[in-house]
């Protein structure tokens, strides 16, 4: 588990201790950004937007949803770490993120504790499909084929170093097979070549794969949560199908800069917990593959820490190289 450093509580006792009584009760009087540093319109940024819109509503301000891509998230990290602890910017991060801080050799800020921790917000996990007309139907098949074939299978990602390369590369160490990585720029292109049959398998989130292993193009062999997904029930866990133990959830939660005031996070808390409690809004994101998911701040605190931890020990056994 990791502490806050002791920069990051005297800043949060500094920063509270500053802010006039009269200031902290108006919190918030202006509008606040939601930054994020992902694509419009992908799914990081239209989870954000329907979170924002139930955010604003109940704060009685306006949440801006602001894009900021680049440099595998690190871009907008940065710009979050570096602004004012004053509840008027924070920033949504995917799981993602904890890949990203395992990966890079250096970073402009400390993935923790130039961080304020508020809350989680959804989870899902990563679906393992191949074609419908390969040999491979479970994932038993799938590591007796492995360890009998002289070439690798082969599976395609988002990329190196993507949370989907090392859910996959831990599930290898586990099950002791052999399977090739091929990269891509993005999970479509990846997906597309699963579909013309030129890899063997991809692993990515349900929204990506769920039209196509409904419509029989593709067969879900697991998902790697540690629970069976809401819309593909009949799909077993990695646990369910001989690995008990493998369990991957992709997440997203929301942050502040270090020094946040503590009644500031404590209310944005609560009321994250308030929109995700929302029917209409729970549905709206389930329809987008997330599971609505309220913690503690260090609830998600801890999740961050082992997360960045366990992709560590993942790249350096599998010798993936660092960036």
């Amino acid at each position: 588990m990791t502490h806050l450093t002791r920069r990051g509580v005297l800043g949060g006792i500094g920063a509270l201790a500053c802010m006039p009584a009269s200031a902290k009760q108006d919190w918030p009087d202006r509008p606040i950004s939601l930054v994020h540093g992902f694509p419009p319109g992908g799914p990081v940024d239209t989870a954000s937007r329907i979170l924002a819109e139930g955010l604003a509503s109940r704060l009685g301000q306006p949440l801006t949803v602001e894009a900021r891509p680049g440099a595998t998230g690190t871009t907008a990290a940065a710009h979050v770490a570096r602004a004012a602890p004053d509840g008027y910017t924070l920033m949504t991060i995917p799981a993602s993120y904890t890949a990203t801080a395992a990966m890079y050799r250096t970073l402009p800020y400390r993935p923790i504790e130039d961080f304020t921790m508020i809350s989680m917000t959804v989870e899902y996990p990563i679906v393992l499909a191949t074609y419908a007309s390969h040999s491979i139907r479970t994932l038993a098949d799938l590591v007796s084929l492995a360890k009998s074939k002289s070439t690798p299978l082969q599976y395609g990602t988002a990329g190196v170093g993507s949370l989907q390369h090392l859910a996959i590369e831990l599930f290898a160490s586990i099950a002791n097979i052999r399977l090739q990585h091929i990269p891509y720029r993005g999970g479509a292109p990846a997906i597309m070549d699963l579909l013309g049959k030129r890899v063997d398998l991809v692993p990515d989130p349900p929204t990506a794969l769920v039209e196509y292993i409904r419509d029989g193009r593709l067969r879900a062999l697991a998902v790697t949560g540690d629970k069976r997904f809401f819309g593909l029930s009949d799909v077993p866990t990695f646990a369910e199908s001989g690995f008990p133990g493998y369990a991957v959830d992709g997440f997203q939660g929301i942050v502040g800069p270090a020094g946040l005031p503590l009644p500031i996070a404590q209310r944005l808390n609560t009321e994250i917990g308030s929109v995700l409690a929302d029917q209409a809004i729970a549905e709206r994101l389930r329809r987008l593959g997330n599971q609505p998911r309220h913690s503690t701040a260090e609830q998600l605190r801890t999740n961050i820490a082992a997360d960045i931890a366990r992709w560590s020990k993942v790249i350096a056994e599998a010798h993936i190289e660092r960036v």
